[in-house]
């Protein structure tokens, strides 16, 4: 029977901070936050935290499959993290049947990751509209440009497609000159778990969990209990 072949030269040793009880926030939001600002830094200082929001974020379709992919996290305060998408994507149209949502910031560089749990909630069309209208201008066009999820020809054909709505909103330096499309949208996650995790030597990682025990947004320290998860 062959043998499974493994990596040596990837065991290394993770030299991170750690994470102690004493030094974690009341609540989840700051603690997060205070992260995101440290890993935004850090790619600012160092250049190897490439995507300091990059977020993995993980449905199931309607056989209960999971789904996993990457988006950016376009959102963060008292009502969870949220992204945007296409309504009519694939995540969108599994979140719409079932709302059990799981998405993680990673940083590798820093030995730190971001894990939430809960449930996925539309966010509003007002302020799907405020942060459409900060994105460049080529991105706008993209959202009208790409029917996201679904098959296409080729790249010419999307290619094509992109040049279309850019004929259609030309660029004026307006905010306003690219409407925001129907279909385009974004999900907030309403979270009952957030895990912090940080890499330690031996394997012997920190591992300390926010979860909810009542009502009360990321920054109400009473609506959250926390406990360490060994490595």
């Amino acid at each position: 029977m062959r043998r499974s072949a493994y990596c040596r030269d990837v065991q290394r040793e993770y030299e991170g901070e750690g994470l102690s009880e004493g030094q974690l926030a009341a609540a989840p939001l700051e603690q997060v936050r205070r992260w995101v600002a440290e890993a935004e830094a850090r790619q600012a200082d160092r250049g190897d935290v490439a995507e300091p929001t990059a977020l993995s974020l993980a449905t199931v379709d309607t056989d209960g499959r999971p789904n996993v992919r990457t988006v950016l996290m376009r959102f963060l305060d008292e009502r969870g993290p949220g992204f945007v998408t296409d309504l009519g994507s694939t995540k969108s149209r599994e979140l719409g049947v079932t709302d059990a949502v799981a998405a993680s910031l990673t940083w590798p560089a820093m030995y730190r990751a971001v894990r939430f749990r809960g449930r996925a909630v539309p966010i509003g069309r007002d302020e799907i509209a405020t942060y459409f209208t900060s994105r460049a201008w080529g991105s706008r066009i993209s959202a009208w440009a790409s029917d996201q999820s679904q098959p296409i020809a080729d790249r010419t054909a999307l290619v094509a497609a992109y040049e279309r709505y850019a004929v259609l909103y030309p660029d004026t330096g307006s905010v306003d000159d690219v409407p925001v499309p129907d279909s385009w949208g974004g999900w907030r996650i309403d979270c009952d778990e957030v895990e912090l995790w940080a890499g330690r030597r031996d394997r012997l990682h920190d591992r300390l969990v926010f979860t909810r025990v009542a009502d009360g947004g990321l920054d109400a320290a009473d609506a959250w209990t926390v406990h360490r998860r060994q490595p």
